[in-house]
């Protein structure tokens, strides 16, 4: 519970009569009520933000936090079907307000940074920022200043997007990209499993956007764990695979005989490069390789961020950033992500906050979520770590790219974990080759008539007289045209693949050759430098008192080296 937490339920009339008592006697309060009103009455003396408590006044306190707690029941985030009912409790008259003040102007809007604003306003104001295309659960986070951070800086914009138009550009441009990819490989390699990213695309401008805010506030390394749904599209469209890559792999090429081993399937591929953000940071990424749908990659992915924070950066904890992509039914079901996030901050495993993002496409292979668990959220894992979840409606790129721009500013001030939950759907079955209307008829049907976010987003921008109907069809004709040469150009030169699997900071090493292994390498080491480890191993001040057991291992130790020239696996 947090330090007021006696407010929330408080009748607005006894609050009153409190406030009276107080301001005959403050020490007639009980302690808390009496830090409360003291706040008010120093609020006042400076006259800043001060909010007389009166029971009207409190009572629009009340409905503020309220949406900060409960909003979210009500956000608007489901693109294919109604969101389920919650009992919300946001009704003015669960807080003893009427519609005739909503004409009433109420000081509790400083609370918002809107300043003295009608009800009206106020309820406008809240409707917009909590139960909008963003839906936000934080709290629950004891942190105050982390409470303190979002009203700074999420209320005053009423959560919504704040990008310019070259901004929008940008994130259109990468919807083209994944939205064209995905419909380019539908066409061409019919029924073919691909794990698609269709409903969920906003993922790509999202990825983008998160490696970008990062490197701007000082990571230089990322390293990313997902399952196989979108990671194709992730391959080329962030990570910069060739496309000609991955034709050749659905086209069936064998790999170059020099290759050991026979390699994956497409979507278990991990990469390593060197990229440039899109505001000029050279960083480095690392996609790990994960054989499966189930999560086993994830403490892999917090093994090496740990690792390469401290052997590379002193243990800095904003140099090297872990994302981790979820399946909905994943990050609910599957134990390991319960034993991952109690590790998380533990000494020895703290890596400064992962980045969860859930793709939720409703469905875990046939389960539907109302079946798959027992939680309202598929994200209330966060709760353990009291981590704040952005929960984002799929259809709209902007509301996702900047709470994903928001979770990377709390985890970099913060350093805790941040969920951001892409509300989406599955465009065709599990893989391509399942039939989703045997098990879920009216969803798809829901599906089959909706617009892909390729169409909804350049409709937007349209509108918004920055995009041109020429401007929307040269880029999509431009890439799709990349996107058939490049299959061409595999097609008719059908050469062995080779994959590069050495890049960015890892150029320069090569793989063994059978020669290598023909001489044994030099492996022993100098009397001198033994002599040193024994004696640091073997000898302590006499005054130092040992358990009798571990003293007896010492001895032996000491003995086997100096009197019998051995060395144990453990020295």
């Amino acid at each position: 519970m947090g330090d007021y937490s006696y407010l929330d339920n408080a009748n607005a009339a006894y609050v009153e009569a409190l406030y009276e008592d107080y301001q005959e006697n403050p020490n007639s309060v009980d302690e808390y009520w009496k830090k409360f009103f003291d706040g008010y009455e120093f609020a006042h003396s400076k006259a800043s933000g001060y909010l007389p408590a009166s029971s009207k006044e409190v009572a629009v306190v009340k409905l503020i936090n309220a949406y900060r707690s409960r909003g979210h029941l009500l956000a608007d985030t489901n693109p294919v079907r109604e969101r389920r009912k919650h009992k919300a409790d946001l009704e003015l008259s669960y807080f003893g307000l009427e519609e005739s003040d909503l004409k009433t102007p109420f000081d509790a809007g400083k609370e918002l940074r809107i300043g003295r604003q009608k009800l009206s306003e106020i309820l406008d104001h809240l409707k917009k920022t909590y139960c909008g295309a963003i839906g936000l659960e934080f709290m629950y986070c004891r942190n105050e200043n982390l409470r303190q951070w979002i009203y700074e800086n999420i209320e005053p914009s009423a959560a919504q997007p704040q990008f310019n138009k070259e901004e929008k550009r940008k994130i259109l441009k990468k919807i083209n990209q994944a939205v064209t990819f995905e419909n380019f490989l539908h066409t061409k390699y019919v029924g073919k499993k691909r794990f698609s990213l269709e409903g969920l695309e906003a993922l790509v401008p999202a990825l983008e956007e998160a490696i970008s805010e990062s490197a701007n506030q000082g990571a230089k390394q990322f390293i990313l764990g997902m399952a196989h749904r979108g990671r194709l599209n992730v391959l080329t469209n962030i990570f910069g695979k060739d496309f000609k890559d991955i034709f050749a792999e659905f086209e069936g090429t064998p790999l170059a005989e020099d290759i050991l081993g026979d390699g994956d399937v497409k979507y278990h591929l991990g990469r390593s490069d060197d990229i440039i953000t899109k505001d000029g940071k050279k960083v480095h990424i690392s996609l790990m390789p994960n054989p499966s749908h189930l999560e086993a990659v994830n403490p892999i992915v917090q093994g090496q961020v740990y690792a390469r924070q401290m052997a590379f950066y002193n243990g800095d904890l904003s140099s090297v950033i872990p994302i981790l992509i979820h399946g909905d039914s994943a990050i609910a079901g599957q134990g390991i992500n319960y034993e991952q996030v109690n590790m998380s901050k533990m000494n020895g495993y703290e890596v400064g906050g992962t980045v969860h993002i859930i793709t939720n496409n409703q469905l875990g292979f046939t389960t539907p979520y109302q079946e798959a668990r027992s939680s309202v959220y598929c994200t209330d894992i966060a709760k353990v770590t009291e981590s704040p979840v952005f929960h984002v409606n799929a259809d709209n790129p902007e509301a996702v790219v900047q709470s994903i721009k928001w979770a990377i500013q709390i985890r970099m001030a913060f350093n805790i974990d941040v969920y951001v939950d892409i509300l989406g759907y599955r465009k065709y079955g599990h893989n391509e080759g399942d039939e989703p209307r045997f098990t879920q008829p009216r969803l798809y049907e829901k599906i089959d008539q909706h617009q892909n976010v390729w169409d909804i987003y350049s409709q937007k921008l349209l509108n918004e007289k920055i995009v041109s109907e020429s401007e929307l069809k040269e880029l999509h004709t431009t890439f799709k045209d990349l996107l058939q040469k490049k299959l061409d150009s595999v097609r008719k030169n059908k050469k062995p693949i080779r994959p590069e699997l050495l890049r960015g900071q890892w150029k320069g090493l090569r793989e063994p050759k059978d020669k290598d292994f023909e001489k044994s390498i030099q492996t022993g080491v100098k009397k001198s430098d033994l002599d040193k480890i024994a004696t640091a191993l073997t000898q302590f001040p006499e005054s130092f008192s040992f358990f009798r057991k571990v003293k007896k291992i010492i001895d032996t130790r000491a003995k086997n080296y100096q009197e019998n020239q051995k060395v144990d696996w453990a020295m």
